[in-house]
């Protein structure tokens, strides 16, 4: 089976067991060209949601997620914009603005070109480089900072909003430490919480989603199947969280369900980590 087949498969089913939550909502979507942000888009688009699907380098694959959307019935477009340079996701929000009239749902999942090596230099105190850090650092907060404030004006002006950051449970459990990653992805814990506070009086709510190895991403391709075994039999849902599974979450937390939620760092990763 083809990865394209494979996923029209995953739309097809989503349409059975997704509810219309994000029925006219509008939505951004970053590094939403492959792996676990196009299942977000995706999911998104037949939960109702208009998505403009970001994208840094890969314009055909990011053209070919809209494609799939639209085949599907919905409704989608693609914008190449680096989250690391602020006027660049500011004119993305313009775009969507002057298209659509409001952004309802902001989620930050752009992340930079990373190798989950156990072995890297990354992996260890004594061999990690300060360059490390920062290329994390840069493309984790500062792309999650700039979209923020691209956002903000209209979210403010609306009066309502949601965003939503992408973690890892390895800020709860560092089974393998991957300093410069794992450090990045742990201070969107604290900008989510600020966020949150400071912006919950113009009715914006700010979560952040916690993911596993998810089965599978591109991150996740190499990973064999013992490995997966191993995590579902150390989880107590007794299985690996799968692309779908966690991208449902994400639905969740931008949906009018969980208005009542904000400020919270949640694991989905079938409770294997308890944080």
């Amino acid at each position: 089976m083809t990865e394209s087949t494979s996923t029209q498969n995953a739309l097809n089913k989503s349409h059975s067991v997704i509810p219309a939550l994000l029925t006219d909502k509008v939505a951004i979507v970053t590094g939403a060209s492959r792996g676990l942000g196009t299942q977000i888009a995706q999911q998104m688009a037949v939960a109702g949601a208009i998505v403009c699907v970001n994208y840094l380098n890969s314009k055909q694959a990011a053209e070919a997620v809209v494609a799939e959307i639209e085949a599907a019935g919905g409704q989608a477009f693609a914008y190449q914009a680096d989250v690391t340079e602020l006027e660049q996701v500011q004119a993305m929000a313009a775009e969507v603005i002057t298209r659509y009239g409001r952004i309802d749902i902001l989620v930050n999942n752009a992340l930079p070109s990373y190798q989950f090596n156990p072995s890297a230099a990354y992996t260890s105190i004594e061999t990690v480089k300060w360059s490390h850090f920062s290329q994390q650092i840069d493309g984790i907060v500062k792309g999650a900072v700039n979209t923020v404030q691209a956002v903000l004006p209209q979210m403010k002006a609306q009066q309502v909003g949601k965003i939503i950051n992408i973690s890892t449970n390895l800020v709860y459990n560092p089974v393998v430490t991957y300093y410069d990653y794992t450090t990045a992805k742990s201070a969107l814990i604290g900008l989510t919480r600020n966020l949150a506070s400071e912006l919950g009086q113009h009715g914006i709510r700010v979560n952040l989603l916690a993911g596993g190895l998810l089965k599978t991403t591109d991150a996740s391709s190499l990973t064999t199947e013992e490995v997966f075994d191993y995590i579902a039999t150390t989880t107590p849902l007794r299985q690996a969280t799968s692309v779908a599974d966690f991208a449902n979450s994400v639905l969740l937390m931008a949906s009018d369900l969980s208005m009542a939620i904000t400020g919270q760092s949640i694991a989905v990763d079938g409770g294997l980590t308890m944080p």
